[in-house]
């Protein structure tokens, strides 16, 4: 379709435009909203509820757009990497399971973490050159050889999808998404910024997979996610002269723009730096091990989950359910540390990072 826009560029520089404009869409959002994974799965209980129902609106409506399109012939997953059938089972559940570790750590998923960066965190933004760091050197550098070896431990699939109708998987998980979120909702403004902010997703699969394509200078499918971009920005920012920017580029970009412009608009701009050598050396432990479980998962919260679960494919589903469970165990393990407590009364406590 894209020879058919008449555009003075090529569809990689209007891909790295489009992932501005759905960055600032998703930064200025999620800053309103606190739209995070980890709330809702290790976040204090009174808040839990409230950031779970945010987040499934989000993941109802990225489900039934993004199956929308495919379904009208405009996207296919045939060919990406959520589809393959031989799963990396114990690459994805290492991989989620240090995630959601690293989440709680640093108290904040990436995609959260990018927003607080906009708002004025300097926490949130050595967490992410760090995380940047450590998912490019495990995607090419010195750890690849361990991403090799444990994504070479894999499940032969008849389906890398959900078996079954995808209207009928679609009509569940989405139904049930938005019910368990209408259920425990605690604002209706968070629900539809919530929905809003999954609407997101199928936007940028259909602008990359079909309004951008090319036969002649194909760019990737690609949808909303924070791993590979959160790198590739990192590298593009320091060797721009040898490595072009992307939709991963604008989107963080754009994330970090639309959550500044927000932050300030609103009054809820705040600089925060660490605290102590302590909470210092628990946000780098945190930042690696996204890093490394970022890569090995195959994305984060927003990676794999938001974007896709839509998909319907069962690495996704996994390992959505592998940062969860990693998160929540390592939530209980931090409450249930006499030590860390003792510690922690005995001086100041530090600030959230939301």
């Amino acid at each position: 379709m894209y020879e058919t826009l008449g555009l003075d560029m090529g569809p990689r520089q209007a891909a790295v435009i489009l992932g501005l404009i759905l960055g600032l869409g998703f930064g200025a959002l999620a800053e309103v909203s606190r739209f995070c994974f980890r709330r809702a799965v290790a976040g204090p209980k009174g808040e839990r509820g409230g950031a779970a129902s945010t987040w499934l609106a989000g993941l109802a409506t990225a489900l039934i757009g993004t199956q929308i399109a495919v379904s009208q012939g405009l996207i296919s997953f045939a060919d990406h990497r959520f589809m393959a059938t031989d799963l990396p089972w114990l690459a994805i559940t290492l991989g989620g399971l240090m995630f959601g570790a690293g989440m709680v750590l640093t108290r904040g998923c990436v995609s959260r973490l990018t927003v607080l960066t906009g708002s004025g965190n300097l926490r949130a933004g050595l967490v992410l050159v760090v995380f940047a760091v450590v998912a490019h050197a495990t995607l090419k550098g010195v750890l690849a050889p361990l991403r090799s070896a444990l994504g070479a431990v894999t499940l032969p699939l008849g389906s890398a999808a959900l078996p079954g109708s995808p209207l009928i998987w679609t009509v569940l998980l989405a139904g049930g998404a938005a019910l368990f979120a209408l259920r425990a909702s605690t604002s209706r403004r968070d629900i539809l910024l919530g929905a809003l902010i999954g609407l997101l997703v199928p936007a940028a699969w259909v602008g990359t997979g079909y309004v951008l394509f090319d036969e002649f200078d194909p760019i990737a499918l690609e949808s909303l996610s924070f791993t590979s971009p959160s790198a590739e920005t990192l590298f593009w920012s320091i060797a721009a002269s040898s490595i072009p920017a992307g939709f991963g580029t604008g989107l963080v970009g754009g994330v970090i723009s639309g959550a500044l412009v927000s932050s300030l608009l609103s009054d809820r701009f705040r600089w925060q730096s660490f605290e102590s050598p302590r909470q210092t050396g628990r946000y780098m432990a945190g930042a690696a091990l996204m890093g490394v479980g970022g890569v090995l998962a195959g994305g984060c919260t927003v990676g794999a989950g938001l974007s896709g679960v839509p998909s319907l494919s069962i690495a996704a589903i996994l390992a959505l359910l592998a940062i969860g469970t990693g998160g929540a165990l390592t939530a209980r393990l931090i409450r249930d540390d006499v030590s860390l407590s003792a510690v922690d009364q005995a001086r100041p406590q530090a600030q959230p990072a939301e």
